[in-house]
């Protein structure tokens, strides 16, 4: 099985600025480096080189989206605002999404890579691959960006891949902390996408990604939202792909499955509350690997999204690829033992409620 990788030395040149974690450094906040640096992509790229996992993948080469690709989802009037900003000083794209100039450049071929992977896995060059891309995607809305994400990747490659190749149904599957409310917003009243977005429940957006949001008109029972309590750990994930995302992709049969993958749920992450472990991260990728085989000949999409642990990001992101090679591990993990020992890794009842829920909702998908 091949694995295609996509990663280019601009996206870590996308320059989010000095800041307090994610807010402006102003007032009483000291500068220091934004959350969302390049340091724990170029990491994870370097780190997949010293064990020389990439020696082991396929690399596509990324290219720039085209206007008229991006405004298959995003407004005239959101694209031209980026565009006067980029060739300025750069700005702000709306909720937390700071950018210096030349960053619009740097989205489209963010973008763009996203959307070579999907070509390149449509058109059967791979079996699977894995996107390494910055800025990331999940959070950019149709005319707004948010949570660091300019463009929204996934949405893009989505639309592109049906438009030009004639693939049918898409399942999202997506586990960064955060609600992927830009991928649900794209698809809300659509029935040829499934959205399921597995996050912490309440962390960003603000008032985003509840239970009872399923879709709307010809979309409605199509989005699924699982807002975790904080604290959730291995037990609580893998019940959530057993009795959520495995019945509801089954039920769905899609024809490619998207995964916008984000290390955030990560128990070292500083934006985030969960507890997981390079091995949990290696668990669903085989779950997800297994229902691409099973339903849609293997092809599977990941595309890089949040997760902010410089350090322990890239042993979470060469898990996942190793798997998707069909890899054993190749360096060991230091701190995997560290979180898979630590207390709360059982299932609560208050994290199964919503599990139990989130589950009926999968049931109710129709075949």
């Amino acid at each position: 099985m091949s694995t295609g990788f996509v990663c280019h030395e601009k996206y870590m040149w996308h320059d989010t600025g000095s800041a307090g974690m994610f807010l402006p450094a102003v007032g009483h906040i000291q500068p220091f480096e934004h959350v969302e640096s390049p340091e724990s992509k170029r990491r994870i790229r370097n780190l997949m080189e010293v064990t020389t996992l990439i020696d082991n993948l396929v690399l596509i080469k990324p290219r720039k989206a085209t206007h008229e690709e991006i405004l298959r989802y995003h407004t005239a009037d959101y694209i031209t605002r980026l565009e006067a900003m980029s060739t300025e000083r750069g700005g702000d794209a709306g909720m937390s999404t700071p950018f210096a100039a030349g960053g619009f450049d740097i989205a489209l071929l963010s973008a763009g890579g996203v959307l070579a992977a999907a070509e390149a896995i449509v058109d059967g060059k791979v079996d699977n691959a894995y996107a390494l891309v910055r800025p990331p995607g999940h959070h950019a809305e149709a005319d707004i960006g948010k949570g660091f994400c300019l463009l929204a990747n996934a949405v893009l490659a989505i639309k592109h891949v049906q438009i030009t190749r004639g693939v049918g149904r898409v399942a999202v599957v997506d586990y960064d902390v955060h609600h992927g409310n830009g991928t649900e917003q794209a698809f809300y009243e659509n029935s040829e996408v499934l959205t399921i977005s597995i996050h912490q429940d309440n962390c960003f957006p603000p008032d985003s990604g509840a239970i009872q949001d399923v879709g709307r008109d010809r979309g409605e029972g199509y989005n699924i939202n699982v807002p975790l309590p904080p604290g959730s750990g291995r037990e609580a994930y893998r019940a959530v792909f057993e009795r959520v995302v495995r019945p509801a992709v089954r039920a769905f049969t899609p024809d490619l499955i998207v995964v916008p993958s984000g290390f955030d749920a990560g128990g070292f992450d500083p934006l985030g509350r969960m507890m997981l472990s390079s091995q949990s991260y290696r668990d669903i990728t085989a779950e997800m690997k297994n229902l691409a085989v099973e339903l849609c000949g293997g092809r599977l999409l990941f595309t890089h999204e949040g997760g902010y642990a410089p350090v322990h990001v890239p042993f979470c992101a060469n898990a996942v690829i190793e798997e998707l090679c069909g890899l054993k591990p190749i360096a060991e993990d230091p701190f995997v033992d560290f979180l898979e020992g630590m207390g709360g890794h059982q299932l609560y009842p208050h994290q199964e409620n919503i599990i139990n829920e989130a589950a009926q909702l999968a049931a109710n998908i129709e075949k």
